[in-house]
This record gives structure tokens, C-alpha cells and sequence, in this order.
């Protein structure tokens, strides 16, 4: 499958806080926070949504696109992605700035609260599927430059192009109008169920309405208490058991990844958020978005420990 992935590339900057944050919201004062959380550990790691989504695919046995802007200090980051399969031919550096930065404080209730800059990912909005030399047989629109994320939107319809519409943490920074625009001709929803409440109160629309506008499938992720992928009906996916949690950053972009994985391969809607779900827990089991790392064999035996033979294992076992 001809793959498209667009959304942010970025450098994450990811901290600890050794405490809980809810200890220190004062709910009388939330019209007027003034806050500083000392943190006793902070890495610099590669990110960005779309370089995570992509990442994981290739970790998958996908080769997709990254269509995407960095900056000048993107070329060993480049290197790194090429390198486990990722195609990176239709991301475009922009030599006078730097790649976006991505700056995150984890507490130990695995709450987050995040900084993004956004560097060269404002350049995205020059970007265009009209360009393509070939038609991608799907693309996921990931969280990424509002005007961009509205462009592609648009061009995926114009070219009858499927899309995956995921707007994650921008639902909060785009208007109403662009989550609709995003939302009707999608084949494909996906959100954490924080931001699916979120959306339905920026836009005024019911599930039921949300659901009606997109073609093939709602997905909520639920964190621990897993996904719920609703196309003509409702399915419910656990999360796979960690055997340790490190940090949650770039998990969501890992379930994606697997998501579109079980979509390559034309599996069933379950099936393909078993496959998210694995992907999730190996990123969830390391410190950064892409410090996991597994060859397909490796997948599919934990996978299958888990759920036992179903369409995705007897497609591997075919394959090695």
C-alpha cells in the first residue's frame, strides 16, 4: 500500500516530574494559574507526529512517505528515518529555521502537560497533493499546521483521495470550521476520547452526527482502558499488558501506526486495533516516541501470546 504520512516532525524535549500535578491545581484558582514544576530529569529525543507514525510503520514492514517541513537541523534526523524505512522524498527542509520543538512534563500519574513551537512545520501549508507523481492509496492527516492540515483536507477530497483525519492535540488551536472540514469526506476518525469530547463541544455535534460524517470508522483511544473502533457497530480493544511502563509520549502515534498496518493489510477492524495496541505498548515500555525497536518475527510471537492465531498471525507466518 502506497502510504502518505503528513503532520509534525519535531525534537522532543521530555521531563519528569516526581509529584502529581493535581496536587498542585488549586480549583478556586484555575481562572488564574501561576505555575513551576521542578523537574530531576529531561531528554532530548526525536518526535513529531508524523515522524513517529512513520517510524513505526517501518518498524512494520511498511515503506511509507513522510510528507513534511524541518529545518536545518534535520538532516541526521533524515538519516535516522531512511534508515528504517521511512521515504522521506517528499519532506521538504527549510534551511532558515529550526524544527519544531515539542517540549512535555510527565507526572507520575502519567499526566502530561506540553509546549509545542512550532519552527518549520509553519511551512507545511506549501505543501500540495497536486504535486504527487502518484496517487497514495491512503493518507493520514496528523496533528501539524492548522492552514496545512485544512489544505489537505480539501485536496484529498478534490483528488478522491482516503484519509485518516486526525486533528489530536490542534482541536484545541483550529476553529470549528476546520474540524468540519476535516471531519466531512473522512474515511477514517481517530482521537484520544479527551479530544473526541472536545470536539464535539468546539463543533455542537452528537456521536451519532460525527459517526453519520465520516465514511468508514470512528476510533477513541481510551489510554488504559484501551480503544473503541466504531464502524456499523462497536468494538471494544484492550489494551496489550505492558511489562513496564516508561513514558506515554508517542504511544497514540504508535497505535496509528498499527492501525494503518492491519489496513494495509486489509484485516478486520479488531484485528487491526490488536495490532495498534501492540505497537502502543512498545512505546509505552521505552523512554521517547522511537526508541522501540523489533523485527516483525518479534511482533508477531508477542502478538500472538497474547491473542493467539488470527488473520494478522496467519499472514506473518506466511510471509517469513
Amino acid at each position: 500500500m502506497h502510504i502518505i504520512v503528513t503532520g509534525s516532525i519535531a525534537f522532543d524535549y521530555l521531563m519528569s516530574f516526581p509529584g502529581h500535578f493535581t496536587d498542585h491545581l488549586l480549583m478556586e484558582r484555575v481562572g488564574k494559574v501561576s505555575l513551576s514544576f521542578l523537574v530531576d530529569e529531561m531528554r532530548r529525543v526525536r518526535g513529531g507526529c508524523a515522524a513517529n507514525i512513520a517510524y513505526n510503520l517501518g518498524l512494520l514492514g511498511e515503506h511509507p512517505y513522510m510528507m513534511a517541513t524541518a529545518g536545518q537541523d534535520f538532516e541526521t534526523y533524515r538519516s535516522w528515518l531512511e534508515s528504517h524505512g521511512v521515504n522521506t522524498s517528499l519532506t521538504r527542509t527549510i534551511p532558515e529555521v529550526f524544527t519544531a520543538s515539542f517540549f512535555v512534563n510527565t507526572d507520575l500519574d502519567q499526566n502530561q502537560i506540553a509546549t509545542f513551537y512550532t519552527g518549520a512545520m509553519a511551512y507545511a501549508r506549501e505543501l500540495s497533493f497536486h504535486t504527487l507523481a502518484q496517487r497514495p492509496d491512503l493518507v493520514i492527516i496528523s496533528p501539524n499546521d492548522p492552514e496545512a492540515m485544512d489544505k489537505y483536507a480539501a485536496e484529498c477530497k478534490a483528488l478522491h483521495i482516503p484519509y485518516i483525519y486526525d486533528p489530536g492535540q490542534q482541536v484545541v488551536r483550529v476553529s470549528a470550521d476546520s474540524l468540519r472540514l476535516g471531519l466531512e469526506g473522512a474515511d477514517i476518525l481517530i482521537l484520544n476520547d479527551y479530544e473526541f469530547e472536545l470536539l464535539k463541544t468546539r463543533t455542537g455535534l452528537t456521536d451519532a452526527q460525527i459517526r453519520a460524517t465520516v465514511k468508514r470508522a470512528v476510533i477513541i483511544t481510551r489510554g488504559a482502558d484501551g480503544s473503541d473502533i466504531w464502524t456499523d457497530k462497536r468494538i471494544t480493544v484492550p489494551v496489550f499488558p505492558p511489562q513496564q511502563i516508561a513514558d506515554p509520549t508517542g504511544v497514540g502515534d504508535a497505535y496509528r501506526a498499527g492501525l494503518i498496518k492491519g489496513l494495509a493489510l486489509d484485516l478486520p477492524w479488531e484485528v487491526c486495533g490488536r495490532i495498534g495496541a501492540l505497537a502502543a505498548t512498545y512505546t509505552l515500555e521505552c523512554v521517547g516516541p522511537q526508541s522501540q525497536n523489533y523485527s516483525l518475527d518479534e511482533f508477531s510471537a508477542r502478538y500472538r501470546e497474547q491473542f493467539g492465531e488470527d488473520a494478522f498471525t496467519k499472514i506473518m507466518s506466511q510471509e517469513s
